[in-house]
Parts: C-alpha cells; structure tokens; sequence
C-alpha cells in the first residue's frame, strides 16, 4: 500500500474501484467529483485487478491516491473478500473520510461498503438498485448489490426500474435517478480506438464476451462450442477478448485456439473495447457492462445469461436472453445473421441509460448532501429525480 494522503478540508470522499469495470465507470465520477470545489476525492484501487485497473487509469488521465497493492493470485472469494475488507478499514481508518463510493456488485465493492458501514462512514452506491430476483445469478454479484443497497446512505440508480426496486425495498429517501455511468465513459471513448484484429475479407464480426463465476465450467464450453459452430459457417469471424483468470483464458483457448476464424485476444485498452462494438454486427457476451453500451452503439446482444438484471435492454428491443445452452445460443444467432431485417431491427441505436451525463448528477447531489450535512447536521433530505432523457441517437 502506498502512503496514505493526509486528509483535505470540504467533503472527503474516498472513491474505491477494484476491476477494470468499475474502473471505467468510476472515471467519470472521479472527474466530476473533482470539479465540484466543495468536495474533495480520493481514488483508492483496492488491486483485485491490478493492472488492468493501472491501464484504464492511464487511458482516463488518472491515477490513483490511495493503491491497497496487487492481490494474491487463486484467492477464493472468503478469501479474498477478508483481504479487500481488512485493507479497506485500514485506508478509511488513515484517510478518514466523510463518505465511501462504491461501484456495482464487485468483491471490491462490497467490502468497501461493509468497511465503511463497520467505520460508521456513509456509503453512497453508483449503480443502484439492479435486481435479477435470483441471488445465485448472478453469483456472487446479487448478493453484493443488495447488500450494498441495504448500507447505502446515497443510492444512485441508473434507471427508472431499478429506483423502483429501492423505493419497494425502502421507501423514499436517498434515491435519484442518474443514468449510468459506463455510457458518460462510453461517450469519451468512442472515437479513441482502433480494431485490434484483421477479419477475413468479405466475414462480418461477431463480438464474444465471456467470464463470469456462474459461466465457469461446463457453461463456458458450452458457449465455446457455440462460437466454433458460428465459425463453420464461413460468413463470419469471431472476436473474443479473454478474460485473463485462468479459468477463463485456459478453457477458451484449449477449445477455440485453432478454429479457423476465431480470433482470441488478450484484454484491451477500452477504447479498443469500444472500437470493436461499433464495428461488430452482433454481440454475444454475459457482460453487464457490455449490456449497457450495445444499445447506445446499435448493436444488438444476445445475453449469455438465464437472467439478467438490466431488463430495460431486453425491453428496448436491443437485445435477448439465450442462456448458455450451445443449441439455443446456435439458434438465436443464425436467426439474426440469416435474416438482415431482424438484425437491422435490433440495430436501432437506443438509450436505456442516460445521455451520457450521470455522473454529474452524482458529483452534484453528493455537493448537496455535504451541504445539507453541514448546514442541519442532517443528510437524509431525498434526492431530486432527473427528468426524462432527450433523444440521444446523434451523440454516437
């Protein structure tokens, strides 16, 4: 862990991200955070993704104040989450700060807001209110966003539906519509990239992604067998960013690292990332970042998945769930890549979550609590709602 930085005057805000996904969606915060000349934040890398977290920050033109250091490689989750949430009360006890942000459902995540609870430090949560229904998928990640949910003194949720979530599990409050973030970062990046892959003339892409915990296993080969069948029909190449945990990486390339027109890379700077989903025609992935951004690009998904929590992109037409059964993902994708007018239908650019400008509205109702804190020694006066978001398919 580096040294600690010694506390500022105005709002501290220890801003905490552990993966490359939070990683990315925290940027904008960050920055928004930073404009705010009340507030005062701190960027803490808890190290569950190390450098590939160091890359995205570099990419963003940020770095991070606080670094817990890299973790130790195999770590089950007990593990793992023991680790995050010591060193998570250690940096909150050294920089003591007036609120803790989170990001999400990572393990990282919910430590930092567990430490934070035990601290007596309020927790405000970035991508509030998702809900699958089902706390075993996804696994472990449900469990952590409703546990986050349940300690959050600020929840910002990136949708109408998932407010609605909060309100039915705890009534008005500290609830506010922002939209998501992944699409303010989204909209920076989108001209930054290049394709890092050359396709056989005349193949159109079909984009892969693949790795969550409940995908590891029998369902990650079944998704491979998917994507070497999509392979043989010779009018298609297939892209595949590998996820860099073993049990990821190893089982794709063991099943796919010599099917002809299937192309495994290592992970990419995001910019690349994005380059990729504007020039694919289709994506395949269990990503739930990825859900969010295909919309505002205009391309449609099949979710590899048995449910998702974001059903705002599977009711905008933008996208359906296939579950990792080899024969129905086969199924869904020849379907669209057959049929040009189905593809084209699911194509239309929508925007499900936001215009790109959530974080703002967060870094300006943390600017309002912090006031409100101040002024009556009180921060429990409800967030304002957003209004409806213009028509956005121009921005992309």
């Amino acid at each position: 862990m580096n040294a600690m930085p010694q506390p500022l005057p105005g709002c501290r805000i220890l801003v905490a991200f552990g993966t490359r996904p939070e990683a990315i969606k925290m940027m904008p915060v960050l920055a928004a955070l930073r404009h705010q000349p009340r507030l005062r934040p701190l960027a803490c890398a808890t190290g569950q993704h190390g450098g590939l977290v160091a890359d995205v920050l570099a990419e963003f033109g940020e770095r991070a104040d606080i670094d817990l250091g890299a973790q130790p490689a195999g770590q089950g989750l007990p593990l793992l989450t023991g680790h995050l949430l010591a060193a998570m009360a250690g940096a909150i006890a050294a920089t003591r700060p007036d609120l803790v942000l989170v990001q999400g459902d990572t393990v990282s995540a919910f430590a930092g807001a567990l430490a934070a609870h035990q601290a007596g430090v309020p927790v405000g949560h970035v991508e509030a209110g998702l809900r699958s229904g089902d706390l075993q998928n996804p696994w472990p990640e449900e469990f952590h966003r409703v546990a986050i949910d349940a300690l959050a003194a600020l929840r910002f949720a990136p949708t109408a539906a998932a407010a609605a979530n909060l309100r039915a599990e705890y009534g008005s409050g500290q609830v506010l519509v922002t939209g998501n973030t992944g699409i303010d970062a989204l909209f920076r990046a989108r001209r930054t990239g290049v394709v890092p892959v050359e396709l056989r003339p005349g193949r159109r892409m079909v984009l892969v992604t693949a790795h969550r915990r409940e995908n590891w296993g029998v369902p990650l080969l079944r998704i491979a067998d998917a994507v070497a069948a999509l392979a043989a029909r010779g009018d298609v190449d297939l892209v595949w960013p590998l996820h860099p945990n073993p049990a990821v990486r190893d089982a794709v390339t063991a099943r796919l690292g010599a099917v002809p027109g299937v192309h495994l890379l290592g992970p990419l700077p995001y910019g690349d990332s994005v380059a990729l989903l504007r020039a694919a025609c289709l994506l395949l992935t269990d990503s739930g970042g990825m859900q969010e951004e295909a919309p505002a690009i205009g391309l449609p998904v099949l979710i590899l998945r048995e449910v998702t929590e974001r059903p705002e992109v599977v009711s905008a037409g933008a996208a359906l769930v296939t579950g990792t059964a080899t024969a129905v993902i086969l199924a869904a994708a020849n379907a669209l890549l057959d049929h040009p007018d189905r593809l084209a239908e699911m194509a239309r650019p929508v925007f499900p979550y936001g215009d790109g400008r959530a974080a703002d509205r967060i870094a300006e109702a943390v600017a309002l609590w912090w006031e409100a804190k101040r002024s009556a020694g009180r921060a429990d006066a409800p967030l304002r709602d957003q209004a409806d978001q213009p028509d956005l398919v121009d921005r992309l």
